[in-house]
């Protein structure tokens, strides 16, 4: 079945031609109106009598029926539009060779005319079955009309057959350039969409974590650094939490690494889960991570760092003994002013404090002092 891309295409060239047919076919009969009316002053090749006069009035009439006759199929099916349109070439170029022949020499150009509309179409098929049928034909033609009643000489018969072959050739060579040519450039986008595929997943590999499938460190300062600069300049409200898995070493020494990593996991994957869609987490380092609230104020930050603690501390871990594994949670606002030093130290020691204040729980800093001031709950 023809794609309907594809199809359009092809009534958008079978238009085109057309129009050509319309504008060749207007071009001829402005000349044969000129060649009559300055008959005198133009030295022809023969002149038209009364009797040829008739037959070039029949030659012109034909062309035109030809011509609307094709416009009449292309308008009303769908079907075998292309051999209605290149049928109506052949007719025409024998028609337009029998009307200027006698005043134009190399008249037999015209009869190029079902070979262009081939290469046209890009249709080798079409192009050979075209070229082959103009040689014998032409040949039956001269054989039966030009050496009979014009005495044409046979070089110009043989000289003409070349031309065809010529034109054959060219036309193939052209083909089977374009294909060539289509091949590279489809291979050229394949090797580009790759290319693209690549840098898209080594950007992806270069900013997550391999394990968790969090961003990474390096990404999470990155955008940390974009989202304080503006806060500096619009007033985004910023918080910033730090959290770590409790008694991570007793359980990679008690479990093994293996498991430590699965921990890893699924607490990665909850924070995932928990965050808004503003939301930033990325895993620090280690069994630490962070987590940047953007758009809340402090007590809707507290709260979604405090369900997110919850909802760590009711995971089960069959494979870690079935022991709840914990987190302790350090949160503070961003201060104009602060910097990410500033920021990141607060941060910590909110962090500190809740370790040393029996784990478990989420400690947020003082946006007034330097001191943390604990909100513990757990």
């Amino acid at each position: 079945m023809i794609a309907a891309t594809d199809l359009l295409n092809a009534e958008v060239w079978h238009r085109k031609i057309m129009n050509g047919y319309w504008i060749v076919l207007a071009f001829m009969l402005i000349a044969q109106v000129l060649f009559v009316l300055c008959e005198d002053q133009l030295r022809l090749k023969s002149s038209p009598g009364t009797e040829s006069g008739y037959l070039f009035i029949a030659s012109n009439i034909l062309i035109v029926i030809c011509v609307a006759s094709a416009e009449i199929w292309l308008r009303s099916t769908l079907q075998y539009n292309k051999q209605a349109i290149v049928g109506c070439g052949f007719i025409i170029s024998y028609l337009f060779y029998f009307v200027i022949e006698p005043f134009v020499d190399g008249a037999q150009m015209a009869l190029m005319m079902p070979i262009m509309i081939s290469l046209i179409y890009f249709d080798r098929k079409l192009l050979y079955t075209l070229g082959l049928f103009s040689i014998f034909f032409y040949a039956a033609v001269y054989f039966g009309l030009e050496r009979v009643y014009l005495k044409k000489p046979l070089l110009e018969f043989i000289a003409m057959e070349f031309v065809f072959l010529l034109f054959l050739l060219m036309a193939r060579a052209v083909i089977v350039r374009s294909k060539e040519t289509g091949e590279y450039l489809e291979q050229l986008t394949k090797s580009e969409q790759g290319l693209l595929v690549e840098r898209a997943i080594s950007d992806k590999l270069l900013k997550i974590d391999a394990l968790t499938g969090l961003y990474n460190h390096k990404t999470f300062h990155e955008y940390l650094d974009s989202l304080l600069e503006q806060c500096e300049n619009n007033g985004l409200m910023l918080q910033l939490a730090l959290f770590d898995i409790d008694n991570f070493k007793r359980v990679n020494d008690t479990y093994g690494h293996w498991v430590g990593d699965l921990v890893l996991k699924e607490v990665a994957a909850k924070v995932g889960e928990k965050i808004g869609l503003n939301d930033f987490a990325a895993r620090y380092g280690g069994e630490e991570f962070a987590v940047i609230y953007t758009d809340r104020n402090c007590s809707e930050a507290y709260s979604a760092a405090e369900e997110l603690r919850l909802t760590i501390e009711q995971m089960e871990h069959p494979y870690a003994g079935g022991h709840p594994i914990t987190v302790s949670i350090g949160l503070c606002r961003y201060q104009l002013g602060d910097g990410k030093e500033q920021l990141f130290r607060k941060t910590d020691d909110a962090l500190y404090q809740a370790k040393r204040s029996g784990k478990n729980r989420v400690v947020t800093s003082s946006v007034d002092s330097q001191e943390a001031n604990i909100l513990s709950y757990g």
